[in-house]
């Protein structure tokens, strides 16, 4: 019989917290930025690498944290990545600057880049 673990068990809350806590002021800022500067906004790839960076960077600080294998590293960095970017790209809407077709693609691309930067993580937490 195949036994299948909790989805919550392999979140620690606590460290999700932290790293939310960091990459959504930061995604924010970023939208801020790209609004009023107007750099980002003729720069819209700049703008999209970005956010992925700091999903990426979230995602990372998340699984170096934990240490606890790469699932759990990759599933909290989606997470964390997920919602940083969520929230932060989330923004750019009422500012007139995506639409909500634009802003669902790259909060996956966000989930995506987060459960990279959380296999790199535990990467990371290997090494040390």
């Amino acid at each position: 019989m195949i036994r299948r673990s909790d989805p919550a068990s392999l979140i620690d809350g606590a460290a999700l917290r932290r790293t939310i806590l960091v990459g959504t002021p930061l995604q924010m800022l970023t939208a801020t930025l790209g609004h009023f500067s107007g750099f980002l906004a003729t720069h819209e790839i700049g703008f999209l690498f970005a956010c992925m960076m700091i999903s990426a960077t979230v995602g990372y600080l998340y699984a170096r944290d934990v240490a606890t294998g790469y699932v759990r590293g990759a599933y909290g960095g989606a997470i964390a990545g997920g919602v940083c970017g969520l929230v932060g790209i989330a923004v750019c809407v009422p500012l007139g600057d995506m639409s909500l077709n634009v802003l669902i693609l790259r909060s996956l691309i966000c989930v995506f880049t987060g459960a990279v930067g959380g296999i790199y993580g535990q990467l990371a937490a290997d090494w040390r």
